[in-house]
């Protein structure tokens, strides 16, 4: 039974390329905290942002912060040290952190979808059905939901027996990666039945989403002017934006065709799911978003600009 395991990540690439890659992912990652942080102090201190919309960024925010301090900081120091062993618990402990944010961060883009739809098909209802409460019940069903297949996919692999190598073809304890070194018969079973549920859930979480957007999209249909399609459809973008991100990296990376690809270009193909997508999020809601947009730039003013006299 394996104690502990190595992370091959970067060992293979050119060694005189590492400082500029450590350099690129340090600064997007730093950038990663810096705009969530901005994102979620913003919300929290003006009022006009006081709304179940802002409420969920907020938890997106929290989730995006959290998966790339799960997978990141280390990813980095390895990069840069010799020294690429990772114990047993530490392992398991990076998986589970690394599933419970991850969903955690599907199924909040999956309310957010369910908030546009409620906003803009049924207006009237919309205080009532998104009060403060539901929000917040929302928001807490999430992180369950993100912790429950956190737990439930570390406890599934960490059951199996490890033996043989001890060497995790990847930066981070990935779950594919590590299913590999597991040995016994019922290996192939699990791993099936991991895909399956991983799946599901993120397809799950997709189809809600879709579904959502077909309803919005029949409803803004019906509005008679040009500009208020626009000005309604306005509210929406950042959140499909992030969507398409999320589920089209995702897809790139566990939809791909098996073929003969380079370990290289697997380790450069992840760092856009883990490092990449949680960088462009706060960019495209801080630009995408023009009434979060605005109260940033009000927000740096007040407390940047010389007071007038």
């Amino acid at each position: 039974m394996a104690s502990e395991f190595i992370l091959l990540g970067f060992s293979n690439f050119p060694q005189h390329l590492l400082p500029a890659f450590f350099l690129l992912y340090l600064l997007m990652y730093l950038f990663t905290l810096l705009g969530n942080l901005i994102i979620m102090a913003t919300v929290w201190s003006e009022h006009s942002l006081h709304m179940p919309m802002y409420l969920f960024l907020c938890a997106l925010s929290t989730s995006e912060i959290l998966f790339t301090v799960a997978i990141t900081p280390r990813m980095l120091v390895d990069m840069l040290s010799t020294h690429h062993t990772i114990t047993f618990v530490a392992c398991a402990s990076q998986m589970f952190f690394s599933f419970t944010f991850g969903f955690t961060h599907s199924f909040l883009l999956m309310i957010m979808g369910y908030d546009r739809y409620v906003a803009i098909c049924h207006p009237l209802r919309y205080n009532v059905l998104m009060s403060t409460h539901t929000c917040a019940r929302l928001v807490s069903w999430t992180w369950a939901g993100g912790s429950v297949m956190g737990m439930m996919v570390t406890l599934i692999v960490f059951h199996l027996t490890f033996c043989g190598s001890n060497v995790i073809h990847h930066f981070f304890c990935h779950v594919l990666s590590l299913l590999k070194l597991s040995c016994g018969k019922e290996t192939s079973s699990v791993t099936l039945g991991v895909i399956l549920v991983c799946v599901t859930a993120l397809m799950g979480c997709l189809f809600l989403i879709i579904l959502s957007y077909v309803f919005i999209v029949a409803a803004i249909l019906r509005i008679p002017s040009a500009e208020g399609r626009h000005k309604t459809f306005s509210t929406c973008v950042s959140h499909l934006t992030v969507v398409i991100v999320h589920y089209g990296f995702a897809s790139m990376i566990y939809l791909k065709p098996q073929g003969h690809h380079s370990m290289d270009s697997n380790t450069l193909m992840a760092t856009t799911y883990t490092v990449f997508t949680p960088f462009l999020s706060p960019v495209i809601f801080s630009l995408r978003n023009k009434e979060l947009k605005n109260a940033i730039k009000k927000s740096f003013q007040r407390k940047f600009s010389p007071l007038s006299s």
